[in-house]
């Protein structure tokens, strides 16, 4: 069955094709981050400098998307700069969507939970992003708690982040992915990074200190039929990092303003990211992008790494 979705469903760019093939290193990256994460220009730079970190460090980068009902692996040139451009008006797609995008022949940018599905699907371990998503602030009232969560628990790709974005409840999330038996492995930290910050207080089980290491995490994790993702909290670099209490101040006014606005569900993250951006005069947008970048970097070198290790049973 995967095989034939792959077939009639997938349409996969020339050069990662060859790589999955000859089981070289691949990193998918995610769309959303292009689409709703960033204003234009700054998204379109971004993503093709993710491209270059993750050549750099020896992978073939494989931008995830869905465009006019075919899911994409691997976006052509063009394809990129259309789907930045396009910005917020392309429809930010997670697991729910991706069947109605597919059937109805519509466009729709990729959250960390569809990426990961089309990347499973092509065979692609590996995953960057910025951050997950997670458990919003007031989920005990409003329970809005991301897809992305559900989806580490069940679909084998590692994603390497700079933790859970900011402007969710932490500790709350870290309850979720320990529920769902995600593994949250510290690169070289022994604490959950909040994006911006490199330490949000809250301890980790798990600390790993080298790709090699990560990868063999991996290859045991889905040797042992125990299926679903890994999460590789990778802090922002400390030149890059932000003041806590600058960042904590933008977030609760930004989150004031959504709650005054009625924004809530899928609009959320881009509103409060946008506008924690805008309060902070840019700087927490330059952060966004160092540590995106860190991250492609990162994801680049587990993957050589685990490529390295050959073949290992998974648990799709």
């Amino acid at each position: 069955m995967l095989k034939r979705m792959q077939h009639t469903l997938l349409d996969m760019q020339p050069e990662v094709a060859a790589a999955l093939s000859a089981r070289a290193p691949v990193v998918a990256l995610e769309s959303t981050i292009v689409a709703h994460g960033m204003p234009w220009p700054h998204n379109l730079d971004t993503a093709q400098r993710m491209h270059d970190e993750v050549r750099r460090h020896g992978a073939v980068p494989a931008t995830i998307a869905v465009i006019e009902g075919r899911l994409k692996v691997g976006l052509s040139a063009a394809e990129l700069e259309s789907l930045a451009r396009a910005g917020a008006s392309v429809a930010k797609a997670s697991r729910r969507d991706l069947a109605m995008l597919v059937a109805q022949r519509r466009s729709g940018a990729t959250t960390v939970a569809a990426t990961m599905i089309v990347a499973a699907m092509a065979g692609i371990r590996v995953f960057a992003t910025g951050g997950i998503g997670g458990v919003h602030r007031g989920a005990e009232h409003s329970l809005d708690i991301s897809a992305d969560l559900l989806e580490l628990a069940q679909t084998p790709v590692a994603v390497v982040c700079a933790g859970a974005k900011s402007i969710l409840d932490l500790g709350l999330t870290l309850e979720v992915l320990e529920t769902h038996g995600v593994p949250v492995i510290g690169y070289r930290t022994n604490t959950l990074p909040a994006f911006y910050v490199r330490d949000s207080g809250f301890a980790l089980e798990h600390r790993l200190d080298d790709p090699d290491a990560v990868a063999r995490a991996m290859q045991a994790q889905w040797a042992l039929g125990l299926g679903g993702g890994l999460v590789i909290a990778n802090p922002i670099a400390p030149v890059h990092e932000m003041p806590r209490e600058r960042v904590d101040a933008a977030i609760a006014q930004a989150l004031a303003e959504a709650a005054v606005q009625g924004v809530h569900g899928k609009a959320s993250t881009p509103f409060l990211l946008a506008r924690v951006a805008a309060l902070t005069g840019g700087d927490s947008l330059a952060a966004n992008i160092a540590l995106v970048l860190g991250n492609a970097a990162l994801a680049a070198q587990i993957a050589v790494a685990h490529a390295a290790l050959g073949p290992a049973p998974v648990a799709l």
